[in-house]
């Protein structure tokens, strides 16, 4: 470990400070991303969860060393991990047979672990951990963006009013010499005149996915045909 945190792993007014403040930092860094995404979970949210981890850690530690409670220091640790969980799952939402919210419910769930780790003292980890998240967010979103650009594969979510779209839909995939690897056509129960069909399809070399969706937009009665 770090010589230069030895001395800040022993309780104190000073370093308990130090800790609640370095847990505001790590998860307003991991916070501020979410909120430039426009996420409901940002900012304020991933402090809050990274501080009261932290708080959590500190208390237990405070238990043991001052209060003689001589039990197993991990117990109030261990709730916060299940009980995050809660939290993260409002944050997830299923919309037009697509799960959105996962990124930021785990960003929610390490954010605690940060948490806890900086109210034990293990300031390395939690540094280090915070820098990853950060790494894997920004830098690695782009990475899988120019992967899913490239890729000859796409799955198409439509929604429209009549059925005689599928047809067209067909016709103009084999105009493109795009494959249909999957096809399957459900009818919500609300509302009544909306048929929504999920499409697996391999593009052909030249073909932008993109310029696909917007040609499918332009047919009659098509009301949505975006990726899912």
């Amino acid at each position: 470990m770090l010589d230069i945190f030895e001395g800040l792993r022993m309780l104190s007014l000073s370093t308990v400070a130090l800790r609640m403040l370095l847990a505001v930092v790590c998860g307003g860094i991991i916070g501020i991303e979410r909120t430039m995404s426009r996420h409901t979970a940002g900012f304020r949210t991933h402090i809050l969860v990274c501080l009261g981890a932290s708080l959590t850690t500190l208390t237990s530690q405070y238990m043991y060393l001052y209060m003689g409670y001589f039990t197993d220091i991990s117990r109030l640790g261990a709730q916060v991990i299940a009980g995050i969980g809660f939290l993260g799952a409002g944050t997830i939402v299923t919309s037009k047979q697509r799960v959105r919210g996962l990124t930021t419910a785990a960003g929610l769930w390490t954010s605690a672990i940060i948490g806890l780790a900086i109210g034990a003292g293990f300031f390395e980890g939690a540094i280090l951990t915070t820098i990853l998240v950060e790494v894997a967010v920004t830098i690695f979103l782009r990475l899988e963006n120019y992967v899913v650009a490239k890729t000859s594969n796409v799955h198409v979510f439509l929604e429209y009013t009549n059925p005689d779209v599928v047809e067209k839909v067909i016709d103009y995939c084999h105009r493109k010499n795009i494959d249909i690897m999957n096809l399957e056509i459900t009818r919500p129960k609300a509302p009544e005149n909306m048929i929504v069909a999920l499409l697996s399809l391999r593009l052909t070399k030249g073909l932008v996915a993109e310029n696909v969706l917007s040609a499918l937009r332009t047919i009659d009665d098509v009301v949505v045909a975006e990726r899912f």
